[in-house]
Formats: structure tokens, sequence, C-alpha cells
């Protein structure tokens, strides 16, 4: 065990634990959070059986409460942090053709002030980032003048990054599709990119490893943006078609690797500038177990990454050595880590394997007898 990966974190999103699925259904699951505080008392179980997941994100208006220092404090008392605030301006009957880029001024200046609420939230939990995902766009050509919302994108945005803390940060994400379908005034990393460069140096790029085009070369971006120091955090799930937001590496465990593979190779893993996140809904599988499954996948794919022979790498490189080079990579992908990581937390007094260890702690049990009523993910929360 390397000590980049003995001291490796992934944030849990609070949205995670409530009932989430499809436009078609929303499926109830026993045992639903009804409130922020139970959301973080789930997420540090998560910690609890893994010593992987150390803080939890909240999504603002979904986690609302009357007392953020409160919430700081028992998060605190259940092993846990707050960390990303995450603002939303996609479920407001305002926003019906844009928040931060809509053509009225009143309605962007909601948006705004929506985002100045996150960063008073934000200095009462401790947190250092906010993340910026805007449902922004058109559905028909001619719709909007794209230049003209770019425009006023990047106005509302310097209005939001103006009142960013001095130990803040404002990170966009990016996606391809998605309210909106003939564009999307974030699709791409390029485009963000473009957009908190010109903010400056606390403003950065969040790339969601769902949100891409298919047989998009998500390393590659990972490379770049590393290269560029504009790689603020990760949100991490896996997609067959589009933006599914399953368990990460569900669907292609080798790109989560070559993903993994570039964040070592850049100096993204163990960087404090570089977060690693889950975002994700489960829609049929249990939620608690579904977060412990995407943390083991990526703690596994890492220690994977880790094994690569950078030396020999290099050397087969430079020397044009195709299939050797390759083998390097993936002589590293197929070796089995489970057996060592599962010494390694047995030596911090963890089970060795932590899905098995929570199916018997009777957690999920409790949880169903005691909670009533629990909310949706976001909808109805």
């Amino acid at each position: 065990m390397t000590p980049l990966l003995e001291a490796q974190a992934i944030e849990l999103p609070s949205w995670a634990f409530g009932n989430s699925g499809t436009r078609f259904k929303v499926f109830a699951t026993p045992g639903t959070p009804r409130t922020p505080r139970e959301k973080i008392a789930d997420a540090a179980k998560v910690h609890e059986f893994t010593a992987l997941a150390p803080s939890v994100a909240l999504h603002i208006p979904w986690d609302r409460v009357d007392d953020y220092v409160a919430l700081r404090a028992f998060a605190g008392d259940h092993g846990v942090k707050l960390g990303t605030i995450n603002s939303n301006t996609f479920q407001d009957d305002d926003y019906k053709f844009g928040s931060l880029t809509h053509t009225d001024a009143a309605v962007r200046q909601k948006a705004i002030d929506h985002h100045f609420d996150c960063i008073d939230i934000m200095d009462a939990t401790g947190s250092r980032d906010l993340k910026v995902w805007l449902a922004d766009g058109t559905n028909y050509p001619g719709q909007g003048d794209l230049r003209g919302r770019q425009d006023r994108l990047a106005d509302s945005l310097a209005k939001i990054y103006a009142r960013v803390g001095e130990n803040q940060r404002l990170v966009l994400e990016y996606k391809f599709f998605e309210p909106a379908f003939y564009h999307t005034d974030v699709p791409d990393w390029g485009t963000s990119y473009a957009q908190v460069a010109a903010l400056g140096d606390r403003a950065l790029v969040c790339l969601d490893t769902g949100h891409h085009a298919p047989g998009t070369n998500i390393e590659f971006i990972v490379m770049q943006l590393l290269r560029l120091g504009k790689l603020g955090s990760f949100d991490f799930n896996s997609r067959f078609y589009a933006d599914d937001d399953l368990i990460v590496g569900a669907a292609d465990p080798f790109q989560l690797f070559r993903i993994l593979f570039e964040v070592v190779r850049g100096g993204g893993l163990g960087n404090p500038d570089v977060a690693f996140m889950l975002d994700q809904c489960h829609n049929v599988e249990d939620k608690i177990p579904g977060q412990i499954r995407s943390v083991l996948n990526v703690q596994e794919m890492t220690a994977r990454a880790l094994l690569v022979d950078g030396d020999a790498l290099r050397a087969a490189q430079d020397a044009g050595d195709v299939l050797g080079a390759n083998a390097i990579l993936m002589d590293a992908f197929y070796t089995d880590v489970r057996p060592a990581l599962a010494c390694w937390r047995e030596s911090r007094g963890l089970a060795g394997d932590p899905m098995a260890a929570y199916a018997a702690s009777g957690y999920q049990s409790q949880i169903a007898a005691d909670r009533v009523g629990g909310l949706q993910a976001g909808w109805g929360a």
C-alpha cells in the first residue's frame, strides 16, 4: 500500500442516498433518508466500512436546513465533514429558458443570488468548492442566440466568482446534452475551460465521467486539464449509453483504469487541488451498498494504475515498442489487487470485505424499520 493510495479520499453525494430513478419511474427503497442529517448518517456508514469517504457533498435546496453550523457539527460527530456545495438552477419555472444565460436580467440575477446563498452556506459549513452545473440550453436551431448566451454566462459567472472567498473555489461542470437537446451552454471541457480560465486561478473544471459523447477519450481530457492546471474535481459514475449515473466502473472498468492512470501520471492523485467525488443515483440497487461498491471500484482501479512501471513504459514508448508499451499497461490492469486491499483494511481494524460486513451489520434493517416517508434525491425533497 503506497502513501498515495493510503490517503485516498472520495467524497459522497448526499443525493445518492435518496430515492431516484428515470423520467419513467422512481422506485422507493425502505430506509430512505427523510432529512439531510439522515443522508449524512448513511454516508458516514460508507466511510465506517471503507475508510475511503470522509466527506459528503450537499445539494441546495435539496439539503437546505435552518442551521448549517449545527449540520457541520452533526457530520463531525459521525466522523465525516461537509464538502462541496452544489447549486441548483434547473428545477424552477423561471429557468425554463435558462438561468445564468437567460435573456431576462431579473432571472439571471435570481440565479446569481442563489449562488450567493450557496457561498454563504459554504462559509457556515467550511466547504471549499462551489460546483455549478447548468441545464441551460436550447432544443431547436434559432431558438436562442448561441454567442449571446455565452456572453451572458461569462458575465453571470464573473459576478459569482467575485463573491467566492479566498480559500474557496468555483468548479464548473459540463454535460454533452440533456435536458437541452440542440445545444447545451456548457457542453464540453473546452467550453468549461474557456469560461473558468477567464475568471481566475480559483475557477476550475469539473469532469463528470458520464457527460461525454460516445467514444470520447476521457483520459485525454483528464491529461489535458491536469497539464493546464485546471482540473478541479471528478464526478465519478458510469454509463452505457448517456448520462446513466451508474456505479463507477460498471460499464467499462478498463476506461476507469485508464482515467486513473492519467491521474497518477499527471500528479492528480494525492493532490489537494483535485477532488474525487461520486455523482450517482441508485435506482434499483440499495443506496449504501451502491456507494460502498463505488468507492471500492475507484480504490481498486487506482491501485492497479499505481502498479504501472513508469520507467519501463517510457522506455518502450521511446523505443517505438507498440505492443511492449501496451503490455505494460495491460499487465497492471489485469493484476488482482483485491487481496492486498483486503489485507490493508484488516490492518486498520476494518473488515476485509466491506460489502459483506455492511450486509451483516443490521444497519439496513434498522433504518428500514425506523424511517418512514423517505424522500427522493431531489424532486419532492
